[in-house]
């Protein structure tokens, strides 16, 4: 009887899965479907307002490039706006398993992973992307190269930027939700200080121009994005350890 329960609660468990991947998979193709009505609006604006700040003309080298860019476009746009809805269905999965009080603290992630996301994809947009457009801009210029963008590369060159920052800025939840399970204290975090300030020095040198200003202006925000996560998962550390253990 206990195996019969059990694989009665398994079976409803993969049941409420499939349906919320369902929901998720037609927001998903709805979002795409807006995708590509809303692209060549999307591509245009991005044409007429370069990151550079002076105008940009494209080319495609192959046949596929547009098109490629086309479908790339709608896909990334459909997946930002498939994000919060995901987040919500994997925090709406898991949350009979919740206590009260850990369910209203993981719902506040869904909208604050989103807007980080957000806030990691501006900053590469509008500081980054500028910096190392310029940067290359003016090495051609230094050789006497004509410039021809392509208009493939030059999209895969700007999600090279602006995705890592993206998935940078998701830093303070990363860490918070690793205090919140146990695994993180003030002493680790002291422990890993060290060694998150190389990488992220590392990353920063990755995606910007090979000048200290633009070094310094890229890397110094990470450190200080990992100093503000390390401030609120202390916080946390400190609230949890005087609540105890939760209730329901």
């Amino acid at each position: 009887m206990r195996r019969l329960n059990a694989n009665q609660e398994w079976i409803g468990h993969l049941s409420e899965l499939r349906k919320r991947l369902i929901v998720t998979g037609v927001w998903f193709v709805a979002s795409m479907g807006a995708g590509l009505y809303l692209s060549p609006s999307i591509l245009l604006m991005l044409k007429s307002r370069a990151a550079s700040g002076a105008p940009i003309d494209w080319h495609v080298f192959s046949f596929t490039d547009g098109l490629f860019v086309y479908l790339r476009c709608a896909f990334l746009l459909a997946a930002l706006l498939t994000f919060p809805l995901a987040m919500y269905q994997a925090w709406a999965f898991v949350r009979p398993g919740l206590t009260g009080r850990e369910a209203r603290g993981t719902l506040g992630y869904v909208p604050a992973s989103f807007l980080l996301f957000l806030g990691g994809v501006s900053f590469g947009y509008f500081l980054v992307f500028p910096m190392m457009l310029r940067f290359m801009q003016s090495m051609n210029e230094r050789v006497g190269a004509v410039e021809m963008y392509g208009i493939e590369r030059y999209f895969a060159f700007m999600f090279g930027v602006l995705m890592p920052l993206g998935i940078a800025f998701e830093m303070p939840l990363v860490m918070l939700f690793l205090t919140k399970l146990g695994l993180l204290d003030p002493a680790r975090i002291k422990f890993i200080r060290k060694y998150a300030y190389v990488g992220l020095a590392v990353v920063g040198s990755c995606i910007s121009p090979p000048d200290l200003f633009s070094h310094l202006s890229v890397t110094v925000p990470l450190l200080l994005l990992f100093e503000c996560s390390a401030l609120v998962a202390n916080r946390q550390f400190r609230l949890r350890r005087a609540a105890g253990p939760a209730t329901g």
